[in-house]
């Protein structure tokens, strides 16, 4: 009798480890998210799966081109990539980004099947007017441009507000990917 009990506190020992295990891993670094919405096609689709990455950014700042997780409202998080960084004045115009009037390359819009447009802006026109993005904010746009709500609505992004970074597509089976 004296076994069964030893053995059945082993097991319930074992299985609230593991809870509490798991509960840190899901806390505070990977948890699963679903894509909801289509404002990061054709990088991301509606319903894909992912993994975020919630450990790296203890240690390191976003980088330009990130795809992150943040809380846009106290019930919503949305997802988007960082364009630009504290410090950088950014700006849209004839499609083009331009970072410190330098232009950049977005690959992942070269993936679309039809071009992606995105109307002229320049950071004096979002919601805070700034002409450079302050210490500790990022500013943030969905890769399909025409139907996102991102920093040209709801304002740059504050660094503190991200959750984490998007690292791995696993579902549908047939579009897993590492998220770029």
């Amino acid at each position: 009798m004296v076994k069964k009990r030893n053995e059945l506190f082993d097991w319930v020992k074992a299985i609230i480890i593991a809870l509490i295990i798991g509960f840190i891993i899901r806390a505070f670094i990977i948890s699963p998210i679903i894509v909801d919405g289509p404002s990061m096609e054709p990088t991301l689709y509606d319903r894909d799966q992912m993994i975020v990455n919630k450990f790296n950014y203890h240690f390191n700042d976003p980088e330009r081109f990130d795809i992150v997780i943040f809380h846009a409202t106290e019930d919503k998080d949305y997802i988007k990539r960082v364009i630009g960084l504290p410090g950088e004045h950014v700006e849209i115009k004839d499609n083009e980004l331009y970072i410190n009037d330098v232009k950049k390359e977005e690959y992942f819009l070269q993936t679309a099947n039809e071009p992606i447009i995105t109307a002229d802006f320049d950071l004096s026109s979002l919601p805070g007017e700034y002409d450079v993005i302050p210490e500790n904010k990022v500013l943030v746009l969905g890769d399909n441009r025409n139907n996102s709500t991102d920093s040209r609505i709801i304002g740059l992004v504050n660094i503190e507000e991200i959750v984490g970074k998007a690292s791995l597509v696993y579902w549908p089976f047939k579009r897993v990917q590492f998220a770029k």
